[in-house]
């Protein structure tokens, strides 16, 4: 079984064209009050594409993964569209900078990535420490009505004609803990599919242990709302956002 996000890198940006990133500057624009000229540390940026969004809405973004095939197709897509994003392979849990960011964001569920729950703390004081004073992280994770229950509901399948999967669940041995494994197929010029796997292990919380871990470290939290809408979480929901100042 390969490791999370190695193959996966050349077709994530079609599976993922769901999701409304245009959304996250918005969140983050107005956290900040007009992103042109600040600094952002996009976290888990993946193939680059929230951190593109950003540079093109004024920001200077640096842009953090631990995937190296993910960022090479990150660094590929800023040179294409001629903008100046520094890309580089770091753990979240690991970032040693101090006050240089007006904000920081761990988009689209990264953070669960981490599923040792004291790095996800000292993820937390990273990042704290590595934003100016007042400034923002913006983050979101799964619910643990998600993984502990849409999650279970699979095995889940996707055909576009191009790409297709079989995407597995299994409860972990933690709380909210989920182990995937998926088989993609891609389809080649010759008409054949190739197949690749990946395995991917996801942990979260409920909503008052990330506040708990968040004030611990140092942050204000000014607003928790989920799935997108500026709502409150309900039992339901599946994707939790925070929004939080130093």
């Amino acid at each position: 079984m390969n490791s999370a996000y190695t193959e996966f890198a050349a077709v994530y940006d079609e599976l993922m064209s769901d999701i409304p990133y245009d959304l996250y500057v918005e969140l983050i624009d107005e956290a900040v009050h007009g992103l042109d000229g600040k600094k952002v540390l996009d976290v888990g940026c993946g193939t680059g594409l929230l951190s593109l969004m950003l540079t093109k809405a004024g920001a200077m973004v640096d842009g953090i993964d631990l995937s190296e095939e993910m960022l090479s197709v990150a660094r590929k897509r800023a040179a294409a569209h001629h903008q100046e994003i520094t890309f580089k392979r770091q753990l979240m849990q690991e970032i040693n900078e101090r006050e240089i960011y007006d904000a920081a964001v761990i988009p689209i569920d990264a953070l669960n990535y981490v599923t040792d729950p004291q790095e996800v703390f000292q993820t937390f004081k990273n990042i704290y420490h590595a934003l100016k004073p007042n400034g923002h992280l913006l983050f979101d994770v799964h619910s643990t009505y998600k993984t502990d229950e849409i999650f279970m509901e699979g095995p889940f399948t996707f055909d576009n004609g191009r790409i297709a999967y079989i995407w597995e669940t299994f409860e972990g041995e933690a709380d909210h803990d989920v182990y995937s494994e998926i088989a993609f197929f891609v389809k080649q010029e010759s008409g054949l599919y190739k197949r690749f796997d990946e395995a991917h292990h996801q942990r979260t919380m409920p909503v008052f242990a990330y506040v708990e871990m968040l004030e611990k470290a140092g942050f204000t939290i000014e607003r928790i709302f989920a799935d997108w809408e500026d709502e409150p979480p309900t039992e339901e929901s599946e994707r939790i956002f925070f929004q939080v100042r130093k």
